[in-house]
């Protein structure tokens, strides 16, 4: 489903991905771990086409993108849901559902659709259609980008921290929605700091460090390496 070979990503000077190779296979959760300032946001988005690649290759679903656009990408079956959430603050929870939409705009039947299959999905959606996302609280903002990115009906969905600066009761239902969607056969690439809760649900993962994978392997695997352990799980 998706194939990094070597990428590579800078901003201006600073190198932050430095020639990561990794796969996502069709079905899989695959999470990538790692601090802060690890180049997990950057690596998103060399995969959708946000920041372009210095050098290595990008290919989605076995086609070469790395010099496809990111309008292009969603076409091919790729949708992100941003680190922050990044809802559209002055539009509503409908209208935020609708750009999510935007490339199959054609379609009104297929696109109401999906709407109602996300409110289904989030009922609180439902209930918040005509408010302006601004003013959702963060876990329910959390709910609309996920939902939104799934309105163009991705085949691989990138989460990037999805669980940031949300309650523990909220994070437990965002991590259900996770699990639902791997059961419905949807391929995750997930960028997660709580590595306990990513490790549990993901099928394979990454550890990025300083810009580089440094250790890969099954999230069960990852959940016992003691490294991992004293470095993202606070135990020793």
């Amino acid at each position: 489903m998706l194939k990094l070979e070597s990428a590579e990503l800078s901003y201006g000077a600073i190198q932050a991905v430095k020639g990561v190779s990794l796969e996502v296979r069709a079905g899989e959760v695959v999470a990538i771990i790692g601090a802060n300032g690890a180049g997990k946001t950057t690596l998103l988005k060399g995969v959708v086409g946000l920041e372009r690649l210095v050098a290595g290759k990008v290919f989605i679903n076995g086609v070469d993108c790395t010099q496809v656009p990111a309008h292009e990408r969603v076409g091919l079956g790729v949708a992100l849901s941003p680190e922050g959430r990044g809802v559209f603050a002055d539009q509503t929870v409908y209208e935020n559902l609708l750009l999510g939409a935007y490339s199959i705009r054609s379609d009104p039947a297929r696109v109401q659709r999906l709407v109602e299959q996300e409110y289904q999905r989030f009922p609180r959606l439902k209930e918040r259609a005509n408010q302006m996302a601004g003013t959702l609280s963060g876990g329910e903002q959390q709910m609309l980008a996920i939902s939104r990115a799934l309105m163009s009906e991705p085949k691989l969905l990138l989460l990037d921290e999805p669980s940031l600066g949300l309650a523990p009761l909220i994070i437990a239902d965002i991590f259900k929605s996770i699990r639902a969607l791997r059961q419905s056969g949807l391929t995750i690439l997930l960028v997660e700091q709580m590595a306990n809760q990513a490790l549990a649900v993901a099928d394979r993962a990454y550890v990025l460090e300083t810009g580089r994978v440094t250790l890969e392997g099954t999230g069960a695997q990852l959940l016992k390496d003691p490294a991992v352990r004293a470095a993202y799980l606070g135990s020793h």
